[in-house]
């Protein structure tokens, strides 16, 4: 298992946290996704045979949230 931790920008109340993590936790592949508002972050345990960071990187923007890193 990888660990990734992406700033996530556009977040603007807990249930934007709570739905972007719902969304990355549906993702095939992925352990464990905590997000938090604030610091506007994702970190994301997932089987690097599986995903990319640029999987996840793209469900946060398909989200409607932008990735800062």
């Amino acid at each position: 298992m990888a660990e990734v931790s992406l700033r996530v920008d556009g977040m603007s109340c807990e249930g934007c946290s709570k739905r972007l993590q719902a969304a990355l936790s549906a993702l095939v592949g992925v352990q464990q996704a905590q997000v938090t508002l604030k610091p506007g972050q994702a970190v994301v345990q997932y089987d690097e045979a599986q995903l990319t960071v640029q999987d996840l990187k793209e469900s946060i923007e398909d989200s409607g949230f932008d990735v800062l890193n």
